[in-house]
């Protein structure tokens, strides 16, 4: 596939509304920030400004969605093959060759609606809006030039697509690759499959997270719940824990953390359960088990605003259960990818949990996503990934 030619500087307006001034800090626009806006066919490029008339800033314009512009850039220039070999080949390079890695984080490298991972000679990639995915071939020509002629799969998110109006893509890009890649996360190998599972494959985000509670595997026993590849698990089992108990609700998810105890050659010391994390804690309550480590990383509870309430009694539930399993000395990894979970309510739930538990917890440290998931500071959002590694004392 060709690459296609992205949009010249030429590009119609989009004049904000007076006193609408978080464009000018944030890269998103909202339908009720804008005054007008030229004819523009959705997916192309227009031209920011404000409602004095001076230049904000260029991005691509999707009327479907209430998200309808993300800047891409404040400079006067155009959205062509240049600016996005520039702009991905700077983001690339701050990996320094990391691999696995995500190598470009949508706002957080300046590319809204574009992720880019690599899993040993495979890239993949997600585009989450509509601009992206009509420039999806260029985009691809631009990190290969960065990281070498690497096969490319799509791994569009249906939702994200769906919102925006456009067909994900799911597939290989220009020629096949393998059905599947062993990377090496810290001396623990991990299986991705291309095309399935959550994300584009891993959760890259939790690299260091992985490694900071197997810190102090040797000797105790993990239970790793919603447990997803295994990788908690995996970590603590090579790290020298005596077992492991892994619960997960998802088949597919269960047949990949199988896979990756067998490639670890720690299946003998793993417990695969399939069931419901909330139905399991209580049953284990129950029966009284302790354990060494604890890892908690659920999947979003809060989507939106409105599911913030309940999110926070599901948080507080789950926390206060696996309180209780801790053994003396134990230590708990808790987790929030809930963007509108706030990290100060997300340590309250916590803190209530611990309560209601009647377990004293020291904070051994304060945990967020890996750093090639890079945050921006007037872009809240770009820091999702809330976590508390708690010690029982």
């Amino acid at each position: 596939m060709a690459p296609q030619s992205p949009p010249k500087a030429t590009s119609p307006v989009l004049r904000l509304k007076r006193g609408h001034d978080r464009p000018l800090v944030h890269p998103w626009i909202f339908k009720g920030d804008v005054a007008d806006v030229g004819a523009v066919a959705p997916g192309d490029a227009v031209t920011v400004i404000d409602g004095t008339g001076r230049f904000v800033g260029r991005g691509f314009f999707n009327p479907r969605p209430a998200l309808c512009c993300r800047i891409l850039t404040r400079r006067d220039e155009p959205l062509d093959a240049a600016f996005f070999a520039s702009r991905i080949g700077e983001a690339i390079a701050r990996r320094g060759g990391a691999d696995p890695a995500r190598l470009v984080w949508s706002e957080g490298d300046g590319l809204p609606g574009l992720v880019i991972d690599r899993y040993g000679d495979v890239l993949a990639v997600q585009c989450l809006t509509l601009g992206m995915a009509r420039l999806r071939a260029t985009l691809v020509t631009a990190a290969r030039a960065a990281v070498g002629d690497l096969a490319a799969f799509s791994a569009d998110d249906p939702a994200a697509a769906s919102l925006e109006g456009f067909a994900p893509a799911r597939g290989w890009l220009d020629r096949e690759g393998p059905e599947a890649v062993v990377v090496d996360e810290d001396g623990v190998k991990l299986r991705v499959t291309l095309g399935g599972g959550h994300k584009t494959g891993l959760y890259l985000d939790q690299r260091l997270n992985h490694r900071r509670l197997a810190e102090a595997a040797a000797g105790r026993t993990i239970l790793d719940a919603f447990a997803y590849a295994a990788g908690f698990a995996c970590h603590a089992l090579v790290r020298g824990a005596t077992s492991a108990v892994c619960i997960e609700s998802s088949a597919e998810a269960l047949d990949s953390a199988r896979a990756n105890l067998a490639l670890n050659r720690v299946s003998d010391r793993a417990e695969l359960v399939p069931a419901n994390v909330f139905d399991e804690l209580r049953r284990l309550e129950r029966e009284a088990p302790r354990f060494g480590l604890i890892a908690l990383d659920p999947p979003p509870f809060a989507r939106t605003r409105t599911a913030v309430e309940a999110a926070a009694r599901g948080y507080k539930e789950i926390n206060l259960r696996a309180m209780r399993l801790l053994a003396p000395g134990g230590r708990l990894a808790t987790f929030s990818c809930s963007h509108h979970v706030a990290e100060a309510a997300f340590e309250d739930i916590c803190r209530d949990a611990a309560v209601d538990a009647g377990i004293t917890l020291r904070v051994v440290e304060r945990l967020t996503q890996a750093p090639d998931h890079p945050v921006l500071l007037t872009v809240p959002e770009t820091r999702y990934l809330k976590g508390l590694l708690l010690e029982a004392v």
